[in-house]
């Protein structure tokens, strides 16, 4: 498998440029987080230093691999991204797809999939060397920045409920030590039936119109519920 398509929605959020007000600020109104492109915050030092990956496997137990094929992110033009073949790209494009959808809309220039470098500065970012991690805007939100400085309670919001509709397949590095807001990973090891159930899910709902990526209101009450309790879950 060359490229990789997820079924289109039948609903979208509509994004534009047109929504931000300022830099760093952000517009939004319920099932929307509407994000200008974030300020970039520098590194914390301890985070400058990186260590040879030589583990034949990622830090997920995923096997490190030497070439991963380019997926294609379904409703965001010219945007595709490196991930291993087969179940984690499915559950690692949804996540993306709903970025786009409720966040902010992405350009190939902000998401990093796959990675043969094996210097890594955390034992997180090995999970890219294995195809089954990726990082969306890792200029703004780097390894060790401070939370608060980083992605706004809206979009917090948006990436919570996708976490919970993953229910703990995948991992962000918002809730890691150290933290790197950017990083999405799968968190769990090959054939594990958490991974199988989920991604038969996703597969559900791309086949219904009105379920799934871009038909998501993250912020109704019940959602929001649902994320809460999932996170003090974690």
């Amino acid at each position: 498998m060359s490229d990789t398509d997820i079924s289109r929605p039948t609903r979208r959020h509509v994004l534009t440029a047109g929504s931000v007000i300022a830099a760093g600020s952000v517009l939004w109104t319920p099932g929307t987080a509407v994000a200008s492109p974030p300020a970039a915050f520098p590194a914390a030092s301890p985070a400058a230093g990186t260590t040879p990956w030589t583990a034949r496997n990622s830090a997920n137990g995923w096997p490190v691999l030497d070439s991963a094929p380019a997926h294609r992110v379904e409703g965001a033009a010219r945007l595709t991204v490196r991930l291993a073949e087969g179940d984690a790209a499915t559950v690692l494009l949804y996540v993306l797809r709903r970025y786009c959808y409720e966040i902010d809309m992405l350009t190939p220039e902000d998401v990093t999939g796959h990675l043969t470098d094996r210097n890594v500065r955390a034992d997180l970012e090995s999970n890219q060397l294995s195809g089954t991690a990726l990082t969306v805007r890792q200029v703004a939100y780097p390894l060790g920045a401070p939370a608060g400085n980083g992605m706004s309670g809206p979009e917090v919001t948006v990436v919570e409920d996708i976490l919970a509709d993953c229910q703990g397949v995948v991992a962000w590095g918002g809730e890691t030590d150290p933290v790197k807001q950017s990083h999405f990973q799968i968190d769990v090891p090959p054939h594990d039936s958490r991974l199988k159930k989920l991604v038969a899910k996703i597969n559900g709902w791309e086949e219904h119109p009105g379920r799934g990526a871009g038909a998501i209101d993250a912020f109704q009450p019940a959602r929001v519920s649902r994320a809460r309790k999932a996170r003090a879950e974690r």
